[in-house]
């Protein structure tokens, strides 16, 4: 059953919602504010609790404990959230969008996220490895 095609993000089962997760890993890049403009800009740089392999959370149950600026999403109003990458599921539900065909749940495949070159397995690098997160600006193609 597409249930994300049939519930509201607040409607679904703690199963569920964590289903929509496709594991790009691009929630825990750092982000940098403008404090200007309120631009967001992404960085290459990645929390130190990320499994670079396979762009999950290894300490996923206690994140926001052991790293205090961690958001737990279902603790928030997501929706107003504009540092949600573009390609997340949370982000795209919220707006009315579908999920894309590379999607875990649409493609029945586990891996086609990291296959679809979505993730951020070939470029990340953790913060231990960083002097200075300003340096490492990235930009996506929309």
């Amino acid at each position: 059953m597409e249930f994300w095609k049939t519930k509201k993000l607040h409607e679904m089962t703690p199963e569920e919602w964590e289903s929509l997760c496709d594991n790009c890993g691009k929630c825990c890049l750092h982000k940098l504010e403008d404090e200007k403009t309120g631009e967001i800009h992404f960085t290459s740089v990645v929390c130190n609790l990320i499994d670079l392999k396979t762009c999950r959370c290894t300490r996923y149950s206690e994140r926001t404990q052991k790293v205090p600026t961690c958001l737990d999403l279902k603790q928030h109003d997501f929706e107003k959230f504009n540092w949600l990458p573009s390609t997340c599921a949370y982000r795209l539900l919220a707006d009315g969008e579908a999920l894309p065909q590379w999607h875990p749940l649409v493609s029945g495949k586990a891996a086609s996220t990291h296959n679809a070159g979505i993730s951020i397995r070939s470029y990340a690098m953790k913060e231990a490895d960083v002097d200075r997160v300003e340096d490492h600006i990235i930009k996506w193609l929309k």
